[in-house]
């Protein structure tokens, strides 16, 4: 029984470990590109979750690329390049400003400019009738006074 669950953890334990990415560097510039590289690229599978710190499958396939571009001489953009053409723009959090992504930004603001030029009139609107109407209860008035 002991040998057993000795076993199963020293199974799991040599998983844990082999899961893990272990990459060496030839300069600490190098390995710096790689992480700014690993938390600047968005994983394509997890929701908003960069490939450093993703788990996915597709992440860690992207780490193993992201350091054989660099270990091949690549540029980091370069390798944002590369990661664009296979996966879109999608997995870089910067996306380029182009006409789809442009009206992404608009949108928001166009709509908080049309609902603050219709509440503005729609005071301003008010504001009239409810001088218009003091003005006739005031014309009442005097018109009361009058006879």
């Amino acid at each position: 029984m002991r040998f057993t669950l000795f076993s199963l953890l020293l199974f799991m334990c040599a998983a844990s470990f082999a899961a893990e990415d272990n990459f060496s560097f030839d300069t600490p510039e190098q390995r710096a590109q790689f992480l700014s590289l690993t938390s600047e690229l968005r994983c394509p599978m997890c929701q908003n979750q960069n490939i450093a710190d993703s788990d996915a499958m597709i992440a860690h396939d992207m780490r193993r690329k992201v350091y054989t571009l660099l270990k091949q001489g690549k540029s980091e953009q370069d390798v944002i390049d590369y990661m664009k053409a296979r996966y879109g723009d999608f997995v870089h959090y910067q996306p380029p400003i182009t006409i789809a992504t442009f009206w992404l930004w608009a949108t928001p603001v166009l709509f908080v400019l049309l609902a603050f030029i219709f509440i503005v009139r729609r005071k301003k609107n008010e504001k009239t009738e409810d001088f218009q109407a003091k003005l006739a209860k005031a014309d009442a008035l005097l018109e009361q006074e009058k006879e």
